[in-house]
């Protein structure tokens, strides 16, 4: 009796060990798709933030290249002025993102970036205004804007190198 009692302990207690094993391996199973799905949508986030905000750093630095063309070549007219606030506004608006979702080496670069470019508009429009302070003049505004591009370059190759892309264009 003893004997059959303790066969039937032990195969019921065996049961009981390989469910309660099967549970834990089941839940580390989906502690592990769960992260993995976390570090996919992370990466998915990421992505999108860095497009834009690339997108809309080169756009402003396009949209200042043509405002300082507008103004050798004629007067600024409203139209001209909305154009390059909306490209001023959206790349306002990326970087505010970024600041949320992007690593220190990222925000640093695009931090770069993104002082430059306010730096080039704030001459560009005290020209504007016909009111430069010493030293700004048309063309050492078209130098500033210009010297952007490099900057963006280096943006884009920590944006890319933190998502794990090639950094060779």
């Amino acid at each position: 009796m003893i004997i059959a009692v303790a066969g039937v302990a032990g195969t019921l207690g065996g049961a009981i060990l390989t469910q309660r094993g099967s549970e834990r391996a089941k839940r580390r199973e989906i502690e592990l798709v769960r992260d993995h799905e976390e570090i996919r949508e992370n990466r998915s986030l990421r992505r999108t933030c860095y497009v834009e905000l690339n997108r809309d750093a080169r756009q402003f630095t396009t949209a200042l290249k043509r405002h300082l063309h507008v103004m050798r070549e004629r007067g600024v007219e409203d139209a001209d002025s909305g154009a390059l606030e909306e490209a001023k506004n959206a790349h306002r608006d990326r970087y505010s993102e970024a600041q949320m979702i992007a690593p220190e080496e990222v925000l640093m670069q695009a931090s770069v970036v993104n002082q430059a470019l306010n730096k080039v508009y704030g001459q560009v429009k005290r020209l504007e205004r016909s009111a430069p302070e010493p030293g700004e003049t048309m063309e050492t505004a078209a130098q500033a804007q210009y010297e952007v591009w490099g900057m963006l370059r280096t943006m884009r190759t920590a944006m890319r190198q933190d998502l794990g892309v090639s950094s060779e264009d």
